[in-house]
């Protein structure tokens, strides 16, 4: 079996798409009508096969599994993967070989019972602590869903039970979040520290590949926030304009190796709580989301059990030149470390083994 490496048209498709192209693989992207051309015309030499639909969700009908299942697809989840099609309709009704373990990806819901924050009690993992609006007495951020724009979310900070309402009802007053959203969000802890996204693959093939990697580490360009933050304070101070925190970029980012066996321990901890809670186990690229605390402690505020979205990770990255030792082969993309694994698994017929 020479199989077709199925790609979701957003979020981290291009990275994909090349990673499974310089490994010999076919490939075939699903993209949603008006959002395409760059996939069938900017990165034409990326993509075999396209499958364009009126919606991204279309993709569960039966003919368009069908078409994917004639091309033998092995399929790559990212996170607009999950939004558009939802994970109860991947678990339940996507047909199609998922690289990895379709039964992690909900944890990313925020409002589900068993959720990341969940997992991390269950991992013993150092996570902010979460605050009901009259219990707000720090600095907290505020978690909600933009309006009409599933992937994005709109972030508020506030310090007291009425700079939440103010901020929260000025938002939905503007139209940028709704009043069920605000009722419903999440409230966090702020964690004071540098930012560090530390990104991970965690393999089927453990005797042959061992537990995972570690990638590299970057963090977010976020709108308007990172340009805010570019200000002086006299001048941020005098704005008077509602932060965004969407994100539009990233940037690679490196730490000190005393504090990075404090990422180790975290991910270690993921990996027995998802093989634990959601088996079979965590396969694929994964990514923990936190800050340093001046109390050496790594608090995770996020996790992606799915391919990062981060595409500096490999230009910027030294361990990139260590993977490549270690596997004997140039890497210089995470998505090569899913690659190699699913070149492996077909060799020796252990794809069962890296699927669900």
């Amino acid at each position: 079996m020479k199989a077709t490496i199925g790609i979701f048209g957003s979020h981290s498709a291009e990275e994909i798409g090349v990673a499974a192209k310089s490994h010999g693989f076919r490939t075939v992207v699903v993209c949603e009508k008006g959002r395409e051309k760059l996939y069938t015309v900017y990165n034409r030499h990326l993509f075999d096969e396209y499958l364009i639909l009126d919606r991204f969700r279309d993709l569960l009908l039966d003919e368009n599994q069908t078409f994917l299942e004639e091309l033998d697809t092995i399929f790559i989840p990212n996170r607009s993967f999950v939004v558009y099609c939802g994970y109860e309709q991947i678990e339940r009704k996507f047909r199609v070989p998922l690289y990895g373990n379709r039964y992690v990806l909900k944890i990313e819901e925020r409002k589900i019972d068993k959720n990341q924050y969940w997992l991390m009690e269950q991992a013993n993992i150092r996570y902010p602590r979460l605050f009901k609006p009259n219990e707000i007495d720090r600095l907290v951020v505020a978690k909600t869903q933009q309006k009409d724009r599933p992937l994005e979310r709109a972030f508020f900070y506030a310090t007291s039970p009425e700079e939440f309402y103010q901020k929260g009802n000025e938002m939905v007053r503007r139209g940028l979040i709704t009043q069920e959203e605000l009722d419903n969000c999440v409230i966090e802890e702020f964690i004071v520290g540098p930012r560090f996204n530390a990104n991970f693959h965690a393999y089927g093939l453990e005797d042959i590949f061992g537990r995972l990697d570690f990638a590299g580490f970057d963090d977010r360009i976020q709108t308007n926030l990172s340009g805010i933050l570019n200000l002086p304070a006299r001048d941020q101070l005098k704005l008077q304009i509602p932060v965004t925190n969407e994100e539009v970029g990233h940037k690679g980012v490196t730490m000190r190796e005393s504090k990075k066996p404090l990422v180790y321990e975290a991910a270690e901890k993921f990996l027995d709580a998802v093989e634990e809670h959601f088996p079979p186990k965590m396969i694929g690229s994964f990514s923990l989301q936190g800050a340093i605390t001046p109390e050496s402690e790594f608090v995770i505020f996020d996790i992606s059990p799915r391919v990062p979205g981060s595409p500096c990770i490999g230009p910027t990255s030294p361990e990139m030149r260590r993977l490549s030792l270690k596997h004997r082969v140039k890497i210089e993309s995470l998505l090569d470390l899913s690659m190699i694994e699913i070149e492996k698994a077909l060799e020796l017929n252990r794809l069962s083994e890296i699927t669900t």
